[in-house]
């Protein structure tokens, strides 16, 4: 048997082909899908089978033009109403891929149409090799019930243990777990960052799977549950009816300085996706900046919508490409345009130049030790379980995730110095601020690592740190 796991860090997203005498399959693919064609071509394989393990709702899957592209079939569970050519899954469906055999086990619960595949290599073993969980079982963690149009969070949390208890752990120990996602997806909690486990492992180490009752494991499912992007439902109906396919995309616009702030004056977005110490230096006045180095796509999409139709900043045209495949991955295909030649070329124009104050970690405790500055002047936009391991005494969670919603209420007369774990995820907050109309904002290099590295102190939740 082959198999191989592509894993897309910038979307924590992990999909895989099987092959076996000639003959592949591909699980749950992401929406570009050269790279198994590729694969599958080095092997000699030809695809015959797509599998989703449910409607994704955090990114696009390429399921459609995968199939447009090699003549296979795709295969869904029978609840998602799939509005494509497919053959619906239902507990017990079978097919073979040379001495490979794929079961499938419907699980409902992180969605009522999801389910996961059991793989057997008849070549090693009578015995199951391998169980592809999509979003039922991660590792460390099971999949957020709350992405239905049709279930309650409780009532998919119920169906979920009932498929963890009755599905997935009577499977043998030794089987290997392959989830659909990774460390850092908002499909989850606490995955943690291993790309594979086994079902013993995930028995004894898994939170999740250590709730006994089913009304406990309902009640922490559905409790203190992350904010959930409001692309997400959007991205699942783009996956029950199958996405266009990437060579459908217009060419896109090159906008001059004086065409940019055209836009920007009727309100436009303009994304900088630069790293964020060159956003920092210089930047469009109202510009956001959410760089390529990270989860650019996830955050795009939360921070934005899929609608946000934004204009493009980039230090090349490489970089540029890269951002609009990656925007297109979680659906935002409209784009506006890029600025040609990039903030070189707005600043030839002498057109207003922004810039964000930054600190460090040592000047910031400087400024706290010396009262200059109070925990009312600082925002931490890390999620609350980071939160909760350790922060800085009295200054409370604002998650970045919550931006879209309501922006935190800061004195506009007080600076703000604003950190999240590493910088990251603070620089798309103070550029959010900033084109508020917040003037005092000030990011903090190297975020509460930085802060932790230098050992100053912390508090995590009633156990103070000195």
């Amino acid at each position: 048997m082959y198999f191989e796991q592509f894993y897309l860090t910038c979307l924590s997203h992990a999909s895989y082909m099987i092959g076996s005498e000639g003959e592949a399959a591909v699980v749950d693919p992401q929406r570009d899908v050269d790279i198994y064609l590729k694969a599958a071509n080095e092997q000699n394989l030809k695809i015959t089978h797509i599998f989703e393990t449910h409607l994704h709702a955090d990114f696009v899957s390429g399921h459609k033009e995968l199939a447009a592209r090699t003549g296979a079939k795709i295969y869904i569970g029978a609840q998602a109403q799939a509005q494509f050519p497919h053959v619906p899954l239902t507990d017990g469906f079978e097919i073979k891929i040379g001495a490979v055999r794929i079961h499938a086990l419907e699980t409902p619960g992180h969605t009522p149409e999801s389910v996961c595949l059991v793989l057997t290599d008849a070549d090693k073993s009578a015995q199951p090799h391998a169980v592809l969980t999509g979003d039922t079982l991660f590792i460390g963690d099971v999949g957020r019930p709350d992405l239905s149009r049709t279930h309650t969070p409780s009532e998919l949390a119920g169906l979920l243990y009932d498929s963890l208890h009755k599905k997935l752990m009577t499977l043998p120990d030794a089987v290997m777990v392959y989830p659909a996602h990774g460390a850092g997806s908002l499909c989850g909690r606490a995955m943690r960052a291993e790309r594979s486990s086994t079902i013993g492992t995930e028995r004894l180490t898994n939170y999740a799977l250590q709730i006994r009752s089913r009304e406990e494991f309902v009640a922490q499912l559905t409790a203190n549950l992350p904010a959930r992007p409001e692309y997400f439902l959007e991205d699942a109906e783009i996956n029950r009816s199958g996405a266009a396919t990437l060579t459908e995309l217009p060419p896109l616009p090159k906008l001059s300085p004086a065409e940019l702030q055209a836009l920007l004056d009727h309100g436009a977005n303009v994304l900088d996706v630069c790293a964020g110490d060159v956003f920092a230096a210089a930047h469009v006045p109202g510009s956001i900046n959410i760089a390529l180095s990270g989860q650019f796509a996830s955050w795009a999409g939360g921070i934005l919508g899929i609608h946000s139709k934004p204009v493009l900043i980039g230090e090349s045209d490489a970089q540029i490409e890269e951002a609009r495949l990656r925007l297109a991955r979680v659906g935002i295909e409209e784009l506006r345009g890029y600025l040609d030649g990039g903030m070189a070329m707005w600043e030839s124009a002498g057109l207003p130049v922004a810039k964000t104050a930054q600190i460090s970690a040592q000047e910031l405790s400087q400024k706290l030790r010396a009262g200059s500055w109070s925990a009312a002047d600082v925002l931490d936009v890390r999620r609350e379980g980071e939160w909760q391991a350790g922060h800085i005494a009295d200054v409370p969670c604002r998650a970045l995730d919550t931006f879209p919603q309501r922006l935190p209420a800061i004195d506009r007369s007080r600076p703000v110095a604003v950190h999240c774990k590493s910088g990251y995820r603070s620089i798309i907050a103070c550029s959010l601020l900033e084109r508020a109309g917040h003037r005092n904002v000030v990011d903090v290099v190297g975020g509460f690592d930085a802060w932790h590295a230098a050992g100053f102190a912390e508090v995590a939740e009633h156990l103070a740190k000195a």
